[in-house]
């Protein structure tokens, strides 16, 4: 399928344009700083695309500031007392100096006490946190793909987690591989369905088109809310994003 990618600058704006084989010209806005994408046919000239993203300034201009106004983390230093979120839920931190394996745990519905060795830096305790993240998402993800799959009717082939920084999950559709973000062990359970769900819908619609939309108001009506629920966490500190 041809595909052509280029960008142009409107009112200050810098805008990604996606030219592919569609009918109709979509425009998103996405996080973390409101990064503008336009995805248009490819008949369709850049003065065109111009004119349609002068159209939707104004709501181009609020979906930005709500961006802007998302609360991000400061950097974490991995100390007694941080906060630190899991599934939504907001957790202060406890560092026990101990001999043994590194290991995270929660403890009653407040605290995350996180188990290393005594001289351990800042680096290497957020990387036995993130060793922790990642742990737990491969367990959450494979019931919500058994779920999802037969509902769908599709099939992935392979799913992975990886660090991201301008999207909260992806698909690729020749391999039939969905990634997911590893931010998203920090985001409410239902964040993490919905980009679950988002992903294996691409495998039967490759574009955020009018039939991309209506598959996910079938079978997940409440998606936009779920949308709006990872637009309102607080971001962490690296720039990540969907």
């Amino acid at each position: 399928m041809s595909t052509e990618i280029r960008h142009i600058t409107v009112s200050g704006i810098k805008v990604e344009v996606v030219r592919r084989d569609i009918k109709n010209l979509h425009l998103g806005v996405y996080p973390p700083h409101g990064w503008v994408r336009v995805a248009a046919p490819l008949v369709i000239n850049d003065e065109a695309v111009r004119l349609a993203v002068i159209d939707k300034l104004g709501w181009i201009k609020r979906q930005r500031a709500k961006f802007a106004e998302q609360p991000r983390q400061s950097p974490r230093e991995m100390v007694n007392g941080e906060s630190h979120y899991f599934m939504g839920k907001r957790y202060r931190l406890r560092v026990h100096e101990q001999v043994g394996p590194a290991r995270v745990a929660i403890r009653g519905i407040a605290s995350l006490d996180l188990f290393v060795r005594p001289g351990t830096s800042p680096e290497q305790r957020e990387a036995v946190l993130l060793h922790w993240h990642r742990d737990q998402l491969k367990s959450l993800i494979p019931p919500l793909l058994e779920k999802w799959q037969p509902v769908l009717g599709v099939q992935a082939a392979a799913w992975g987690i990886k660090k991201m920084k301008t999207k909260w999950g992806s698909c690729n559709i020749a391999a039939r591989r969905i990634w997911l973000n590893l931010e998203l062990a920090k985001k409410p359970m239902q964040c993490l369905e919905y980009i679950v769900v988002h992903e294996l819908v691409h495998l039967l619609e490759r574009h955020h088109d009018d039939r991309f939309t209506a598959l996910l108001d079938t079978h997940m009506p409440q998606w936009r809310q779920y949308r709006e629920m990872l637009s309102k966490t607080p971001l962490g500190f690296e720039e990540w994003g969907y």
